[in-house]
């Protein structure tokens, strides 16, 4: 059974929702339970966060037709904006056309800090730290024996020096260590805090310095995923407007978006509608995806888009790269039913597929908005939408 046989999905009720997609998804009368009542008790978020006292929920919806590596998925999304989950589902329609999306996500490296001031001799402390590498590295493996038994652990280790930055920087030179660590299918947080914090004595016996923040960097550079797609110019024709003329109106709403960051942050913002709500629904840390997504959006010293589109051989052509750091282990994961379920719904096992929907996700829900933009207005499709659940 799939998603699209019988009546849309929007034409049922929720219970009746749930009926069509728990076979595909393998959903029994326990998940429906868990997304029923939102996934959590006051008890165990009670046990989450402090000074608890009370639950907040938001809608969850699930975007359909998209087809990421293959695969067709149902996507839920957690989020309270009219229009995302339609126009994800439209727009993995479109995508689904030009032969699916191709996502590809690297290896789980994430990046832990350890910064240390007061070195008297900057030249000396970075020879003793390349040339003690290996046994940093055992350090640092040793503070999370079970990353390494699943394949996992530091990779590299990484020396920076940061000098001030002017006349008014009121701190001197600092030497930055960066360990580069495989963290398998968790987010990975934890795991390369308690590492860095295992290397900082032996980084200050090294350098002569003082080790201040040891701590994850969110901007996960070396954590990406690249989404790729196609639409054929006949599947982008809408109402008067020919799919060419909506395909060309999708490539400029590109280029303005490459030229201005005024333009990139809202662009940007499109694709977050979708993977926010998906890493919402998922037990994400949404924040920190948020912030790695913006900082590598300037990572050459101006905003700019995460994705682009051309015009090209009768079709559109998109391509999204952003840091994905996400996991499947660990965290709300493991607390949340609902996060579970929604995982058990969507049809992932590793963070690395996870990464890679998440990815696609981002691509096709940018498609949406520039899509509305550029055939009937963004306001006029978001309009309709909140006068049908009216």
């Amino acid at each position: 059974m799939t998603a699209t046989k019988g009546p849309a999905l929007r034409e049922l009720t929720p219970p009746q929702r749930f009926q069509r997609l728990a076979p595909q998804a393998g959903l029994d009368d326990d998940d429906r339970q868990a997304l029923e009542s939102g996934g959590l008790d006051i008890e165990t978020a009670d046990r989450m966060i402090e000074n608890v006292i009370g639950l907040m929920s938001l809608p969850l919806g699930v975007a359909v037709h998209l087809t990421v590596n293959g695969r067709e998925r149902l996507v839920p999304l957690a989020i309270e904006e009219a229009s995302v989950v339609a126009g994800l589902s439209h727009a993995g329609k479109l995508l689904t056309a030009g032969g699916g999306i191709d996502s590809v996500a690297t290896e789980s490296l994430m990046i832990g800090q350890v910064q240390l001031v007061d070195v008297p001799d900057f030249e000396r402390a970075i020879r003793a730290i390349n040339d003690a590498r290996a046994a940093l590295v055992h350090t640092c493996d040793g503070a999370d024996r079970i990353l390494v038994g699943l394949g996992g652990g530091v990779r590299e280790l990484e020396v920076r020096r940061l000098d001030p930055a002017g006349a008014d920087d009121p701190v001197g030179p600092m030497l930055i260590v960066h360990l580069i660590a495989d963290v398998r299918d968790a987010m990975g947080a934890n795991a390369v805090n308690t590492m860095a914090e295992c290397l900082a004595p032996e980084l200050e016996r090294l350098s002569g310095g003082h080790a201040r923040l040891r701590i994850l960097s969110n901007l996960a550079d070396r954590r990406t995923v690249t989404a790729r797609g196609r639409v054929p110019f006949a599947a982008l024709a809408h109402g008067g407007f020919a799919g060419a003329d909506v395909a060309r109106g999708i490539q400029e709403a590109s280029v303005f978006a490459e030229r201005d960051p005024y333009r990139a942050a809202t662009h940007n913002k499109g694709i977050m509608n979708g993977v926010d709500g998906l890493l919402l629904a998922t037990g994400q840390d949404w924040r920190a995806v948020e912030a790695g997504a913006h900082a590598y959006a300037a990572r050459s010293g101006r905003y700019g888009p995460l994705s682009r589109w051309r015009v090209g051989d009768d079709q559109l052509t998109g391509e999204l790269t952003m840091p994905m750091a996400v996991g499947v282990v660990g965290g709300a994961v493991t607390k949340h039913r609902g996060a579970r379920v929604a995982l058990k719904l969507l049809g992932v096992e590793t963070a690395h597929d996870l990464a890679e929907i998440a990815g696609a996700v981002g691509l096709a829900q940018n498609l949406a908005a520039l899509r509305a933009l550029a055939a009937e207005g963004i306001q006029a499709g978001h309009m309709r939408l909140h006068q049908r659940k009216g």
